[in-house]
């Protein structure tokens, strides 16, 4: 019998891009935009149900955000499927970071979560 993590195993990549035309930054005013790759590597079919997002700033401070889905949509994953996004933030910062979590349903029935590990969002030339 596989095991747990062989059944609900997603994968998921992030590549962040600095909006520079929409950011501000005498205004405190940082726009990045964020691409999402899901790829379900397990062997149990999995809906996304909701997000759960920490974004912070370099001076610590945090915003959640939860809601339900993703850019209005529920992707369904078979094993092996992927499904790929873009949204956006803005902070007050020229840098912050993400992480957080989608909640899925697997086909099972089963609810679990995918975590999102933290990923940085820098203004270009801000990190060296």
């Amino acid at each position: 019998m596989p095991q747990n993590s062989d059944k609900y195993n997603i994968a998921i990549d992030v590549d962040v891009q600095y909006i520079e035309e929409q950011s501000a930054p005498g205004e405190e005013r940082y726009v990045f935009s964020y691409t999402i790759n899901i790829l379900n590597k397990g062997t149990e079919a999995a809906q996304l149900i909701s997000r759960h997002w920490i974004i912070t700033n370099a001076e610590g401070q945090t915003q959640e955000v939860k809601g339900p889905g993703v850019v209005g949509e529920h992707p369904y994953l078979k094993p092996g499927e992927d499904f790929t996004y873009t949204s956006g933030t803005i902070i007050d910062t020229p840098v912050g970071s993400m992480q957080g979590s989608y909640q899925m349903k697997a086909s099972d029935g089963r609810m679990f979560d995918a975590e999102i590990h933290p990923f940085t969002l820098a203004k270009p030339s801000f990190l060296h």
